[in-house]
């Protein structure tokens, strides 16, 4: 058997951690084939071996079956590989078709030749059925847009073996069906693509290999058509996994957040909020679910205090705080889990410990006459990093930055978790993460509604949506569209609902 990639015996090594352990991943041609594992297992870092990122403490890497060295990502778009990142590489106050030709422009006597750029692009984008404007700038097209500009960039520098890495953690289920069918139209003509994911029902539906790590180790290569998901997923993990999240009937207490006549427009004037009223109780999971792009963002954005142009009321039990102080909003008993992790989340220039701390280094836990504790700080984050199981190789000393997606955000949800809130406002709170931090998270979200807290979630996964939450209201173009219970509608239901083909009552 002929394999157009070979990465025989791979093994990284970082400060204080082993990213790849001994691993051997070998891709056919016109195969998809998934590479799977939990936060941290090392796919990212195996992937941007083969892209030129890193170089492999030891192993081999066989192209076309010849034996090669990628030092830089330059070399492998020479051996015609391109890499999709999870957070894509573009800037975004550049056009599309300058993104595309960045780093291979073609230009005649020190000018751009844009034209011939152009035409090559916008027949690129016709063939595969992509509907992008070459002329458009990054910035005011959609994130599943973005994703297909970052797949031109491959296929304008024909690229043969395509590297997806997490390409559905940020799109919507109509996005991701259709990034599914691109992803087949292009194994079709012959080209092999690595798709890294934790998306099991995804491997499913469009892989033909899946080849598994934990820890690091290579776990094993499968036939998908072959294995079950419940399979695939206990090789991920190491344990059997509930899909099915465990929950008794909620016991519905006091309103904890009540949110009055919310409206808000843009900065071009359009209405992105239109008289948005709700309530959520103590003892009860309110999901707000929607396609991207209709209104939930800035409705967090309002309710935490990130944005203070809108108009209506928001209170905490009696208490109301609309225009108090963040600090002030969050001291009331709001945990707060942010749609953008890098944005809102995290500094990425601190470490773990001092990330752990930005809603509480002003309690006398943390401080001493002003001074911080890092000792206190140490200890907190250490026992934070093995109750979350964040993987991460320098322990609280860790950049931020450096961590995988998965454990920045397993880092945010074990700081929000350990404040306590009366109200915790999950916004995509598994986005990015593998099935059993999932688990681990729905399990939580769970807990605090059991406790007597309410819960405030925000998501785009419907069955995350239809499994988690005791009720659902779904938005559409800024508007309150549906109040529905998770037993009296389907997804198809509620997919009606978020296309705006259907309204009930509120």
């Amino acid at each position: 058997m002929e394999y157009v990639i070979e990465m025989l015996n791979i093994t990284k090594d970082f400060p204080g951690i082993r990213a790849n352990d001994n691993v051997t991943l070998q891709l056919k041609k016109g195969e998809i084939h998934a590479l799977l594992g939990e936060n941290g297992a090392g796919k990212s870092t195996l992937m941007s071996i083969l892209f030129g990122l890193y170089q492999p403490t030891s192993g081999t890497i066989k192209v076309r079956g010849e034996e090669v060295v990628v030092r830089n990502p330059n070399d492998a778009n020479e051996m015609q590989i391109g890499m999709v990142h999870q957070h894509f590489k573009l800037v975004h106050n550049f056009t599309v078709a300058e993104n595309i030709i960045l780093g291979k422009e073609d230009t005649n006597r020190g000018f751009l030749n844009m034209d011939d750029a152009i035409k090559k692009i916008t027949a690129l984008s016709e063939r595969y059925n992509f509907n992008i404007d070459a002329n458009a700038l990054i910035s005011d097209i959609s994130v599943g847009m973005q994703q297909r500009v970052e797949i031109l960039k491959m296929l304008y520098r024909d690229a043969e073996i395509m590297i997806f890495d997490e390409p559905t953690a940020v799109l919507t289920p109509q996005e991701i069906s259709e990034l599914m069918k691109i992803m087949k139209h292009l194994t079709e003509e012959g080209k092999s693509i690595i798709l890294i994911t934790h998306k099991l029902k995804e491997i499913k539906a469009v892989s033909n290999r899946c080849s598994v790590l934990r820890k690091g180790k290579y776990i094993g290569t499968v036939d998908v058509g072959k294995t079950s998901i419940e399979q695939m997923a206990e090789m991920m993990v190491g344990r059997k996994v509930l899909f099915e999240v465990e929950k008794g009937a909620s016991k519905i207490g006091e309103s904890i957040l009540s949110v009055k006549n919310l409206n808000m427009t843009n900065k071009v004037g359009k209405e992105v909020l239109r008289d948005v009223s709700f309530e959520v109780k103590a003892g009860e999971i309110l999901c707000i679910a929607g396609i991207e792009g209709n209104g939930q963002t800035q409705l967090i954005e309002a309710i935490t205090g990130l944005n203070s142009h809108f108009s209506g009321n928001v209170f905490i039990r009696e208490d109301e705080i609309t225009h108090k102080s963040i600090r002030n909003k969050t001291l009331t008993g709001i945990g707060h889990i942010p749609e953008d992790r890098h944005k809102h989340g995290l500094v990425l220039d601190y470490n773990l410990g001092e990330n752990m701390i930005l809603q509480s280094y002003f309690d006398n836990e943390f401080q001493n006459y002003g001074f911080l504790d890092f000792e206190a700080i140490s200890k907190h984050t250490n026992d934070l990093i093995e109750r979350f199981d964040i993987r991460i190789g320098r322990g609280e000393r860790t950049s931020a930055r450096s961590m995988s997606g998965g454990n920045q955000q397993k880092a945010i949800v074990a700081r929000e978790f350990d404040r306590n809130p009366d109200l915790m406002i999950a916004v995509q709170p598994t986005r990015g993460l593998d099935v059993g931090a999932i688990e681990y998270i729905h399990k939580q979200l769970v807990r605090l509604r059991d406790e007597n807290k309410a819960v405030l979630l925000v998501s785009l996964e419907l069955d995350e949506v239809l499994s988690v939450s005791d009720r659902i209201l779904v938005m559409y173009e800024g508007e309150l569209v549906a109040n529905v219970y998770p037993k009296d509608v389907t997804e198809n239901d509620l997919g009606l609902y978020m296309s705006g083909s259907k309204r009930g009552a509120v």
